[in-house]
């Protein structure tokens, strides 16, 4: 593809990056974030002169192939020498050694490239700084973070990419912020900044520890309106044409003797289950079943809510890491929707590795999507019942080819991955409707689960619609 055949708001995309040295680009997934960066990187390496090196932070996925890839994918893009730092330190070293207009390296070893400069006592050499899935630097105590502050005031441009800037709620905004401006908008303090817009919710009598945080009335504007003038948002419903998205929810519910496990579980944070095992060498004459007593414990509410999210998928861990078999709700749920699809391919998201492996023992043809051979057969059509984790796969593939249903099993309360794994299949080059499917067991934390990811997707939209460029004609004809 030539520049020619950028959209109107990516060239927006583009000149606002060129006059912006502090910009947050919040576009939804799609929207090609990554070909409008390279597009200004070239422009102010090459045209402007302000830029000699840069240096791409991104998830180790999208490190090594989607940054690569649009540097092949736009004729334009191929002036650029991109040299990919991951792998062991030598072949990072190696690759920090080539000569290259653009570095890319993944998240997780900027502390180690930050660390190689000072232990060889070299000055910083990247003068623009793109931190893609900008939201993934929101924990402000993170190594990641930290690395990135440190070297943040030798770098003269710095732009941050993200579909999903306040994915767990306006909090996190101060630390992704702080890395683009250093601190100009939303002060050089989280303390500050958590005075200034939040007040205390739920705090303990005795100590004074805070527990959660609320919004100040009126605070949401203000904060909007503090980061305006470096941000830029797009929604993808606005300028592509998006297939259609229908959600839809499918309930479960527990028999007495499970519902009793659940409630006892949330009301005391402790029960005992009994489950049947296998010996392996039975003794002449002994039974070879025995039963055990699994005594579960949450020791906090933190461990509460993923022991009664398993409870809701079926089946739970014990403090030894053994699985104890609850029911099979879900599971049925499962099997109707895939009949229900009559042939068509079907992809499964999980979350507890008890999860994937129940659902593999009910369909021995899952294949999880992993290698890139698993993703090349996924869009040839050649796998029927795929399986994915939200936490491995949520950002840079694009598997959208290989199908158009996606069934939630395991429900998570990260908005963020939420939102990347739906747009795997929800996304431009989707031929047909999308269907994402949420298995619900009825009366319980499932129920919750969704409800947050609806109000957190409030106020994710609400900070979209703050920044929202406006450009006169919405759509490509």
């Amino acid at each position: 593809m030539k520049r020619t055949d950028l959209h109107k708001y990516q060239t927006y995309c583009v000149e606002f990056l060129k006059t912006h040295p502090q910009a947050m680009l919040i576009l939804e997934m799609g929207l090609g974030k990554s070909v409008i960066t390279l597009t200004a990187i070239l422009d102010l390496m090459f045209d402007r002169f302000e830029v000699s090196k840069t240096l791409v932070v991104a998830p180790l996925r999208v490190a090594k192939t989607v940054w690569p890839a649009e540097g092949e994918n736009w004729e334009h893009a191929r002036f650029l020498n991109i040299s990919v730092m991951t792998g062991t330190a030598k072949q990072r070293e190696a690759a920090l050694m080539k000569p290259a207009d653009v570095y890319v390296i993944n998240r997780e070893n900027v502390g180690w490239l930050v660390g190689w400069f000072e232990k060889h006592k070299k000055p910083w050499p990247f003068d623009l700084l793109v931190l893609d899935e900008l939201s993934s630097f929101k924990n402000h105590a993170s190594q990641r973070w930290k690395a990135i502050r440190k070297i943040r005031p030798y770098v003269k441009y710095c732009f941050g990419l993200t579909g999903t800037p306040a994915g767990n709620g306006l909090m996190d905004l101060w630390a992704e912020t702080y890395l683009i401006d250093g601190g100009t908008r939303l002060g050089k303090f989280i303390g500050a900044y958590r005075e200034a817009y939040f007040r205390p919710v739920r705090t303990n009598p005795f100590t004074g520890m805070v527990y959660s945080y609320g919004i100040r009335p009126g605070a949401e504007e203000a904060i909007y309106r503090k980061i305006s003038d470096i941000s830029v948002s797009m929604k993808a419903l606005d300028y592509l044409d998006m297939p259609e998205c229908v959600m839809v929810n499918h309930y479960a519910e527990m028999d007495e003797e499970d519902k009793e496990i659940y409630d006892k579980m949330k009301e005391e944070l402790v029960v005992s289950i009994f489950s049947a095992k296998q010996k392996r060498n039975p003794a002449e004459g002994e039974d070879p079943i025995t039963v055990e007593e699994n005594v579960i414990d949450a020791k906090n509410a933190a461990v509460l809510c993923g022991k009664l999210l398993q409870l809701s998928n079926g089946a739970i861990y014990t403090e030894d890491h053994e699985v104890v078999h609850i029911h099979d709700r879900k599971l049925d749920l499962l099997e109707e929707l895939i009949e229900e699809a009559n042939g068509q391919n079907v992809l499964v998201a999980y979350w507890f590795q008890h999860d994937r492996s129940r659902i593999r023992q009910r369909f021995p043809e899952a294949r999880d999507l992993k290698t890139e051979q698993d993703i090349a057969d996924w869009n040839e059509g050649k796998i029927q019942l795929a399986l994915i984790s939200p936490a491995s796969a949520g950002h840079g593939l694009n598997i959208q080819k290989g199908g158009h249903i996606l069934i939630w099993f395991s429900l998570i309360w990260s908005l963020e991955m939420y939102q990347q794994t739906n747009a795997r299949l929800w996304r431009q080059g989707q031929k047909e409707t999308v269907t994402i499917h949420h298995l619900v067991t009825k009366d319980t934390i499932d129920e919750d689960v969704l409800a947050v990811l609806k109000n957190k997707d409030k106020t994710q939209a609400a900070l979209i619609a703050a920044v929202k460029a406006h450009i006169p004609e919405k759509k490509e004809v």
